[in-house]
């Protein structure tokens, strides 16, 4: 291993409301594994994030995640049928077949990031 490898990277999420996105992505597949009153640590399989209680909306409007997962059919199922959809009041679309070899769906979290939920396909 050289010390030049990269190890991880995570990103850190904005929170308009830092209780009420914590509940959220806990209950979209998200484990907490760690939180305080400004950061939370959230991990899925071999990937992670940081929720962080702070907001501006320009830059939450702007902030994009992508997910990369084995099956989004099966992501987008279990969201579906969570209630999130209604509970949090957030957008969820329908998966698509994208040209550039992504089956992908999107999901805008309460705080109005967008997350691209998707798994690899062949280029069409």
């Amino acid at each position: 291993m050289s010390s030049y490898e990269v190890v991880e990277i995570k990103a850190f999420v904005p929170a308009k409301n830092f209780e009420l996105c914590k509940n959220f992505y806990s209950e979209i597949g998200f484990e907490l594994k760690w939180s305080d009153g400004d950061l939370a640590y959230f991990a899925a399989d071999n990937s992670s994030f940081f929720l962080q209680n702070h907001y501006v909306k320009e830059h939450a409007d702007n902030f994009m995640m992508h997910v990369l997962v084995s099956n989004a059919d099966d992501w987008w199922s279990r969201i579906k049928v969570s209630n999130v959809i209604e509970k949090y009041g957030v957008s969820l679309g329908d998966p698509e077949d994208r040209e550039w070899g992504i089956r992908d769906f999107t999901l805008i979290d309460p705080t109005g990031v967008l997350w691209r939920i998707g798994n690899n396909i062949s280029k069409k």
